[in-house]
C-alpha cells in the first residue's frame, strides 16, 4: 500500500473511532426556539431552519447525481430509450 494511501486509512480509521464530543445538546434548544417562532410569526427562524435542513439535505444526493451522470443516463436510454425509439418510429411495414 501506497504511503499516502495508508495516511488516509488512518485518519478514516481515526475520526471513526475517535470519542464523539458532545454536540446533540444544542437540538432541543434549537428545537424549542424554532416551535416558539413559529407560532407567533410564521415568517421567522424556523422557515429558515427549514429551509436549511432541505438544502443540507439534497446535496448529497445532487453530488452522487453528479458523479454518476454518464451511468444513470445509460440507465435511462437502456430502460426507456428504447420504446420510446418504436413509439416514435410507428409500427413496422414490411
Amino acid at each position: 500500500m501506497k504511503r499516502g494511501g495508508l495516511f488516509i486509512l488512518s485518519l478514516v480509521i481515526l475520526l471513526v473511532l475517535c470519542p464523539q464530543l458532545d454536540l446533540n445538546a444544542q437540538c432541543a434548544m434549537c428545537k424549542a426556539a424554532a416551535e416558539s417562532s413559529m407560532k407567533s410569526d410564521s415568517n421567522s427562524i424556523a422557515r429558515g431552519l427549514n429551509s436549511g435542513i432541505l438544502y443540507l439535505m439534497a446535496i448529497p444526493y445532487l453530488m452522487i447525481a453528479f458523479i454518476f451522470r454518464k451511468q444513470i443516463a445509460k440507465l435511462w436510454r437502456s430502460k426507456f430509450g428504447k420504446r420510446t425509439l418504436r413509439q416514435a418510429q410507428g409500427p413496422l411495414r414490411d
